[in-house]
């Protein structure tokens, strides 16, 4: 049973960056064959996919996030992480990390229980 796990700040100041974390347990991230997935809830709306990096490492952006949006693995650690800079306050959501054998939501077996971020002075 693989189980994920957010972690990072939850108040973000504008224009910084914003860290999240999510720790893999029950699976590695370099062998079970899925796409670590990040998505977020802004308050008030649906769910919004923003990227993932496969198990071989290769990453998968949203469009309209690319230009602001990283995705990075700690093998190691069996953790991958996203990075999202020059946020404002639209950022503001509750970030899961999610996983499954496609990049859909419907295509997710496991969800973290997510967490909310604040983007505000």
């Amino acid at each position: 049973q693989v189980q994920l796990q957010e972690s990072g700040p939850g108040l973000v100041k504008p224009s910084q960056t914003l860290s999240l974390t999510c720790t893999v347990s029950g699976g590695s991230i370099t062998t079970t064959r899925y796409y670590w997935t990040w998505v977020r809830q802004p308050p008030g709306k649906g769910l919004e996919w923003m990227g993932a990096i496969a198990y071989d490492g290769v990453t998968y952006y949203r469009p309209s996030l690319k230009s602001r949006t990283s995705i990075s693995r700690d093998t190691s650690k069996n953790q991958f992480s996203l990075q999202l800079s020059s946020v404002t306050p639209e950022d503001t959501a509750v970030y899961y990390c999610a996983a499954g054998p496609g990049l859909d939501q419907e295509e997710y077996d496991y969800w973290g229980q997510g967490t909310q971020v604040t983007v505000s002075s």
